[in-house]
């Protein structure tokens, strides 16, 4: 089979391409340059190098940065204006790795795209990893149901120490497999206040309001924070923790409350994204965030209601909401 591997210099798409090539198929790389960064690139792309070398193969340098801007990045920044919570890395999959990278494996006539998520395909399905400690079926979600049958997941039934210790077994990867583990968000090396700090003064005191209305603290800049979050405000006084319960950017407001108050029963989605027949409603399995555990609910795809079994804690606008049976992803919306 003739396979283009998405490669980032890291050690799980250096193992994706290696064990690709040990069964047999024919395997390009390809390196997605997304935003602006010649240190951080050069260093990729001289990794990149050597295991091309190494497996005495060709790669491509793919320039997305224009897209990767406008469907990644301006969004990221955008959502947080909103007083929202983005999720880019999922963005990114649908738009940048299974999006324009696919096009462009279509269009050098290979047969499949793989990437070294840890994730699973079985018979037309994402299904999550054996490894559930890394499991990124989550970040999958948002992907266009038509690309499923044209990707692969060579990682998915391989633990991640494993991975390690095969790329540190040849002695020419062995740098590859020690080197310190990518930031979740490729362009946020430290904080993401360092990105939004480029674009807004963040830092800008406001009212704290209980669920009544009343004023009881202040905060500094409701792009710090995020639903659920019980640090980084002040309030006169407090008997026992609260935690954010809302935004409101339009004021620079934040509204907190006890844990009790944190907990809700139903939430809105919106640009629902359903790999399976819609219905009425379906029973499964939601995750509100890629850290949270799977909790039973009803999703209702007409009204894009989610209705939980229990209660879950907070529940924060911009993140997404994966459905799930079982180990199986059924698709994603976005929280409203």
């Amino acid at each position: 089979m003739k396979i283009m591997v998405a490669m980032s210099g890291g050690v799980d798409s250096t193992i994706t391409a290696y064990l690709l090539q040990k069964e047999g198929h024919y395997i390009e790389g390809v390196y997605m340059q997304l935003f602006d960064d010649e240190d951080y690139h050069q260093k990729n792309l001289k990794n990149i190098e050597l295991v091309c070398n190494y497996l005495n193969i060709n790669y491509h340098i793919l320039d997305l940065r224009e897209e990767f801007k406008k469907e990644v990045y301006d969004e990221f920044i955008k959502t947080y204006k909103l007083g929202k919570t983005p999720n880019p890395c999922i963005r990114c999959n649908r738009h940048i790795k299974l999006g324009k990278l696919y096009e462009f494996m279509i269009s050098k006539g290979f047969d499949k795209l793989a990437t070294g998520h840890y994730a699973r395909i079985k018979n037309g399905k994402i299904i999550s990893a054996k490894d559930k400690s890394k499991d990124q079926s989550y970040f999958l979600s948002n992907i266009q149901k038509s690309v499923v049958g044209r990707v692969i997941f060579p990682l998915g039934d391989i633990y991640k120490e494993d991975v390690k210790v095969m790329a540190s077994n040849i002695d020419i990867l062995k740098s590859i497999a020690k080197q310190k583990e990518s930031s979740e968000i490729c362009f946020v090396p430290n904080s993401y206040l360092d990105i939004l700090n480029q674009h807004f003064n963040t830092y800008q005191e406001g009212e704290v309001l209980d669920i009544k209305g009343n004023v009881i603290g202040k905060h500094f800049g409701y792009m710090r924070y995020t639903i659920g979050q019980r640090k980084g405000f002040r309030l006169r006084s407090a008997h026992q923790p609260h935690y954010v319960l809302k935004i409101i950017p339009q004021k620079n407001q934040i509204i907190v409350g006890t844990k009790e108050q944190l907990y809700q029963k139903k939430f809105f989605v919106e640009n629902l994204n359903l790999f399976i027949p819609s219905k009425d409603k379906i029973e499964c399995q939601v995750k509100i965030r890629y850290r949270s555990n799977k909790t039973p609910c009803i999703l209702y795809p007409k009204d894009n209601k989610v209705i939980l079994k229990e209660p879950q804690a907070g529940i924060a606008s911009g993140q997404t909401a994966a459905f799930y049976f079982n180990e199986e992803i059924i698709g994603s919306g976005i929280i409203r």
